[in-house]
This record gives C-alpha cells, structure tokens and sequence, in this order.
C-alpha cells in the first residue's frame, strides 16, 4: 500500500523537503512532513503562500495515487490533473518541520475530490484546501 508513493518521488516532493509518514488506507489518508528550506521564506520570514500550495497540492495528490493503487493495483495508478483548487491560510507557516494530511474523499472514473492540511509541531492548524481534479494515468505508464 503506498508503494509506489514511498517509491517513486517528485523532483518537486524532494526540492519541499517531503517524507512518507504513513498511509491510511481505511481512511485513504496520506500523512507526510516538510521540512521548508529557508529559500521558500516570504519577506516576512515565514513561508510564502504559493509553495504553502505546493506542500498540499503535493499531499493530496499523493493521497489519490496511493488510494488509486490501493484500490486498483498498479495499472489503475491515477494522478491528479487540477481543475480548482481552494485554499485558506490559518496561521502563518513557519520554517519549521510541518506535517501534511490528504484525503481523497471521493474518486470516481473522471473526477476526484481531495482535501488536505497542514498542521505545526503542536498540531495546530495552518492552512486547509480542497480540490477537484481529474484521475489521469501516470506518464509513461501504459494504458
């Protein structure tokens, strides 16, 4: 379960400093931790907003790919193609190890509903959003 996540990462999850923590299948919950680096630093010296995106964009897509190989085995892998994404700032994030939920809360054939958070040390939450994205296949994989 997750395999392919814990596996094969994005140069994007290793440039955001991302590791696995776990997967909850029942749930189909992906946990991972950043660690920001200091060049992600907004003039305020928090993380800037964009790559706070990224951390969740990351997460909850994570999320469907490790529900859609739960569910389907590996040829039936899906990636996540955005249509929207809503998200809200909570508190600002610091350049502190974070942790990351996503949630796949629905996948069909041709839509996905995905949600994810961030959360401090101290569990407090950070930022929150939703998406809606299409299930693709993974490139280069067969179809």
């Amino acid at each position: 379960m997750a395999r392919i996540y814990e596996s094969q990462r994005s140069p994007s999850a290793e440039l955001m400093g991302s590791e696995f923590v776990s997967f909850d299948e029942e749930r189909g919950e992906l946990t991972t931790r950043y660690t920001p680096p200091p060049s992600f630093a907004s003039p305020r010296g928090a993380v800037q907003g964009g790559l706070i995106a990224g951390f969740l964009d990351e997460v909850m897509g994570g999320a469907l790919l490790a529900v859609t190989e739960t569910r389907f085995g590996e040829e039936g892998i899906r990636l996540p193609l955005n249509l929207d994404m809503k998200l809200t700032f909570v508190r600002m994030v610091s350049l502190d190890t974070i942790t990351a939920k996503g949630r796949v809360v629905r996948v069909g054939k041709r839509v996905a509903f995905l949600e994810g958070e961030l959360f401090d040390r101290e569990g407090n939450l950070l930022a929150r959003a939703t998406s809606t994205a299409l299930p693709t296949p993974v490139p280069g994989k067969a179809e």
